[in-house]
């Protein structure tokens, strides 16, 4: 039982393995919890796979909105497959026990892909700027080349930042416990275990969440801001209505994203919030936006709807 793996005034000295309790407090229907997860992560792979195929494929998408967002598709899939295996394999298998080197490269990669997610998102709030505020020079200021070069800088600034954070908690010797309340390796969640002093850590911590997060959310607003205010200056309605309906999309990817994102990094520091609360609800951020995602500009865009409705209809017609 996992009661036993409890341990009172141990410290263990550079521990290889780490105990992945999964949602603390509700072990006991953990199992079950495992199959809505493993559905959505399920959807995610599949939305995300089929814009994969659809974006390269169909030249009417070859435009800096969709060629953002199939990076963001390959993201969101290596998100899930960041997250979910191992977690699934908690839930069902109770394989509870996970190599300190491994939990350390699971951190590094789900904060990496959260870092490249919100910088692609902030790519995408410039791309809508340009259209609806500069809409004339929308292809020459958005170049295949300047695409590749936003895209390569987003990448090498999450991979940077966030590499910061296992090489600090490699520093660390001590630690009061191995057992992470956690279904995943969360860095706040393996930092708390530390008996060392960890201050340069939160500190970190702190200083990439802003550097990323932060910084791409006040970017993020202030292009709606200048893109709200050039959409009402537009005289006719049917002008407005078409202008700020190709935001929409974005707009609520971009909600969900930070609103959950910001309610995970701030109740890991506030504590004031149940473990098995905050467990949830951060694991349903990390894996939710990447099945609502493609679903969103799916719906929102014909194209993609159409070569969808092939490949699931007309192919199976053909058979």
């Amino acid at each position: 039982m996992l009661s036993s793996l409890k341990t009172n005034n141990v410290t263990y000295l550079n521990p290889g393995t780490v105990i992945l309790i999964g949602i603390p407090g509700l072990e006991h229907v953990q199992f079950w919890i495992g199959f809505p997860f493993f559905t959505v992560c399920l959807v995610a792979l599949l939305g995300n796979i089929i814009l994969l195929i659809i974006i390269p494929a169909e030249h009417s998408l070859h435009q800096p909105m969709y060629i953002f967002l199939a990076v963001l598709a390959a993201t969101d899939i290596g998100l899930c497959a960041a997250i979910a295996p191992k977690m699934l394999a908690i839930f069902w298998f109770r394989a509870y026990s996970m190599a300190f080197d491994a939990c350390l490269a699971q951190l590094f990669f789900i904060h990496t892909l959260q870092g490249m997610e919100s910088g692609i998102l902030l790519a995408m709030a410039f791309d809508r700027y340009i259209a609806i505020c500069d809409p004339l020079r929308h292809t020459s200021i958005l170049t295949p080349s300047i695409l590749g070069r936003m895209i390569v800088v987003v990448v090498i600034r999450a991979v940077v930042l966030v590499g910061l954070l296992p090489i600090l908690i490699k520093r660390l010797h001590h630690f009061r416990s191995i057992q992470i309340a956690h279904s995943y390796c969360e860095h706040m969640a393996v930092v708390k275990l530390a008996a060392d002093d960890v201050q340069v850590n939160k500190i970190c911590g702190l200083f990439v969440g802003f550097s990323v997060l932060g910084f791409d959310m006040v970017f993020i607003i202030i292009s709606y801001a200048l893109i709200f205010q050039a959409v009402f200056r537009l005289k006719q309605k049917e002008a407005r209505l078409k202008a700020f309906n190709t935001c929409t999309a974005h707009i609520f990817v971009f909600l969900e994203f930070y609103i959950l994102a910001f309610f995970s990094f701030f109740s890991h520091r506030l504590g004031h919030v149940v473990p098995s609360t905050h467990i949830l609800l951060s694991t349903i951020y990390l894996l939710l936006p990447p099945a609502l995602n493609p679903i969103v500009y799916g719906v929102k865009n014909m194209v993609i709807r159409k070569r969808v409705a092939q490949i699931f209809f007309l192919d199976h017609a053909h058979q």
